[in-house]
């Protein structure tokens, strides 16, 4: 006979308050997906930004250098704490030749991916400052900084009626009534938008940092996938005498998500002493947990190096370029939405205008199945993007993440730039197109709205 339990609290609560704000859509999405890939449902992935899941093929001349490195006993054994030496002094040499702020071998940190980084660069933060970011936001800066905070996001806008440019005036105001905000973060190219910092912008937001003595975060894992003839420059090209770090890695030109390699470059470190203390801390944890990833790291230089790595990027950029021009061909005319051609990474934002989507449209379905599905997940649905969403991907079987998963209080969804094959990725967006306008249409007060 089963004995009884009384039920008892445990001592003390386990959970960090801010452990809330950890949401990720753009995996959760997935669950959903796969539910329908079971009932015989084609799922077309425009969920996540992995090259290899769309077919990414590594060059011969990769894997040739990895093959070598595996020959290398010293690849399997602990590097140094803040990484392999000859590797940070090959990324200081590559920043130094930039003309920017200068930095050594001291002032680079490896970590097992920017998620790793990104989280660090939270943690040791005292939980009263906080890091402004943009808005629509990268779902890991967001959720972690709000984490660290036990507070909601703070964003600066970014205009989809601007190019997705910054809004210069929100950002300053934000900063200058909101004592707390001891950084502002950037992420050029930015994902979820495609947007590319203009130099410019990036002067301005380095004077605000500068007026209200902050520090700048850049995330630059896209950094080599710009496009369209657009131009930016680097942190340290237009950072002056501003502390600032700069997130990079290897997981996306390469491409090599898996191999969790990126790290940050600390700049102006002597400028003040409180941001040198908080890289130091960094520093601290990353040795703590011993080292970084071996192997990647000494991949990279030799890599980056190879004569074939500088025409190869050209070629990956050049991809996405016609890609973006196949996705504009199917979405830049269609009259619900406000549309702007992606020049850097390989994502896209599509906004619905305001009025044009609400809780009372629907797309049909003609499998019971799937049908029943969908009608399950918008039941209790709040937010008319993630509605639009998931009759999408009942309907149509394409994988997209809602806009207001991204901290935004914008409607629409981000889509990828990584399909492989242009035959599939043109019927992928026809389908998303038809599912913008079926949508729109099932609802007579939209029609009101648009005429």
């Amino acid at each position: 006979m089963a004995l009884a339990h009384d039920t008892k609290e445990m001592r003390q609560v386990l959970l960090h308050e801010g452990s809330r704000q950890l949401d990720y859509e753009i995996r959760n999405i997935v669950k959903k997906a796969e539910e329908l890939e079971a009932l015989g449902q084609k799922i077309y992935w425009e969920n996540i930004g992995d090259p290899i899941l769309k077919n990414a093929t590594i060059p011969d001349w990769i894997k040739e250098i990895l093959h070598g490195l595996v020959d290398d006993d010293l690849t399997y054994g602990y590097c140094h704490s803040k990484g392999v030496l000859g590797t940070r002094e090959y990324v200081a040499k590559k920043n130094n030749e930039k003309a920017g702020v200068q930095i050594t071998a001291d002032d680079v940190l490896f970590f097992n991916g920017l998620g790793d980084a990104i989280g660090k660069l939270y943690q040791f933060l005292n939980p009263h400052s906080r890091v402004i970011g943009p808005s629509p936001a990268y779902s890991t800066h967001s959720a972690l900084e709000a984490a660290h905070s036990n507070k909601e996001p703070l964003t600066y806008n970014l205009d989809p009626e601007n190019h997705w440019y910054p809004d210069l005036e929100d950002l300053r105001l934000k900063v200058k009534y909101n004592p707390s905000i001891v950084g502002i973060l950037i992420i050029n190219p930015d994902n979820p938008t495609g947007m590319v910092y203009p130099v410019e912008v990036l002067t301005e937001i380095v004077e605000i940092a500068r007026e209200f003595n902050l520090f700048l975060v850049s995330d630059e894992i896209y950094t080599n996938i710009i496009y369209n003839g657009v131009e930016t420059k680097s942190l340290s090209q237009v950072l002056g005498d501003v502390p600032g770090i700069a997130m990079k890695g290897i997981s996306k030109d390469t491409p090599w998500p898996g191999s969790r390699c990126g790290w940050m470059e600390f700049y102006n470190r002597d400028a003040d002493p409180d941001f040198n203390n908080y890289c130091a801390t960094m520093e601290n944890a990353k040795m703590v947990e011993v080292c970084s990833t071996t192997l990647p790291q000494k991949a990279l230089p030799l890599i980056q190096e190879h004569p074939s790595f500088q025409p190869y990027l050209a070629q990956r950029r050049q991809e996405v370029s016609e890609r973006s021009k196949v996705i504009s061909s199917r979405l830049e005319d269609i009259s619900y939405i406000n549309f702007n051609p992606t020049n850097g990474a390989f994502y896209n934002t599509i906004v619905f205008k305001d009025g044009v989507i609400n809780n009372n449209q629907f797309l049909e379905i003609d499998d019971a199945k799937l049908k029943a599905k969908a009608e399950d997940w918008v039941e209790n649905v709040s937010s008319p993007d993630k509605r639009f969403v998931y009759y999408l991907l009942a309907a149509k079987g394409v994988c997209v993440v809602p806009l207001s998963s991204f901290q935004s209080e914008l409607l629409g969804f981000r889509i990828t730039l990584l399909e492989e094959d242009i035959e599939v990725l043109d019927q992928t967006f026809s389908k998303i197109a038809d599912a913008i306008n079926e949508f729109c249409t099932s609802d007579k007060e939209v029609e009101a709205v648009m005429s």
